[in-house]
């Protein structure tokens, strides 16, 4: 729990220090049976929301935070000319407004809790009216474990990594793996890996996305990557666990050589595991 509390100190001071006022853009990707609709908010968070557009009906998941994000993001979704049959709050708290919303068991009361609670409230006093109001809709919780059926796509909610927050990976129609950091090939954000704690969580959730049989992988920071992304990380955590006997000057100097050209921030991850 104190390590969470150190991630979110270190989260807010990040975001503080940024502008939350970039637009953000949109992709689509055909699944076959549903549509992916990716969303870059280009917010200080660096946060992504996504539509997941079936035959009928649109499912939302970790809609901005942001007002500006906000407006593009739901003018977006009007344009899709279908219902909106469920949105899920995942790890973000966004722009649900008066929606009801639906989130893994647990989270309800942890985002209430002091840890994400304040957080938000930091947010708030920080970026005053640039960041939406904060959702007042009925929450419902899913349990980990349960398959369920939204607008014809069937989504698997299962434990995220024990690290973090005590969030959801999503299985999305088979196809759409939903992590709260999309894997890619840098050295991870000292946010994520937090710990030596973590590069044990970060990894057993890596393997499970490997394992999975998804095509892609998608965040709530970051967006979506693919295969070969996971697998990096994957090799990129067990290189880290492998060199941690190491003193902190020679774990920098080791992973820098396997590693010269990639890019994210070695030092702050070299401080963050030998803190």
């Amino acid at each position: 729990m104190k390590k969470l509390i150190a991630l979110v100190a270190v989260l807010a001071s990040m975001a503080f220090s940024s502008n939350a006022q970039n637009q953000g853009r949109f992709e689509t990707r055909d699944m076959g049976s549903f549509k992916l609709h990716v969303y870059y908010t280009g917010d200080a968070l660096g946060d992504a929301s996504y539509i997941i557009e079936g035959r009928k009906g649109l499912v939302t998941l970790e809609q901005p935070l942001f007002k500006v994000n906000v407006a593009e993001y739901d003018a977006y979704l009007a344009s899709l000319k279908k219902p909106v049959v469920k949105r899920i709050t995942d790890y973000h708290v966004g722009g649900t407004g008066a929606n009801e919303v639906v989130m893994p068991s647990g989270m309800p009361a942890f985002v209430k809790g002091d840890i994400y609670g304040g957080m938000m409230k930091g947010f708030a006093s920080t970026f005053g009216d640039s960041m939406t109001d904060l959702p007042t809709g009925k929450t419902s919780e899913v349990a980990f474990g349960k398959k369920v059926k939204w607008a014809g796509v069937p989504f698997v909610f299962n434990h995220g990594a024990a690290s973090d927050f005590p969030g959801a990976s999503i299985i999305i129609g088979k196809k759409v793996y939903y992590t709260h950091w999309a894997p890619s090939k840098s050295h991870p954000s000292a946010l994520q890996v937090s710990s030596r704690a973590a590069v044990d969580g970060e990894l057993a959730e890596a393997r499970k996305a490997l394992a999975s049989g998804c095509k892609v992988f998608i965040g709530g920071h970051g967006g979506a990557a693919t295969l070969d992304d996971v697998k990096f990380k994957v090799e990129y955590l067990e290189k880290v666990k492998a060199n941690l006997s190491l003193s902190k000057d020679d774990f920098v100097k080791t992973m820098k050589n396997a590693y010269p050209s990639i890019p994210g921030d070695l030092q702050a991850l070299a401080d963050a595991l030998y803190k």
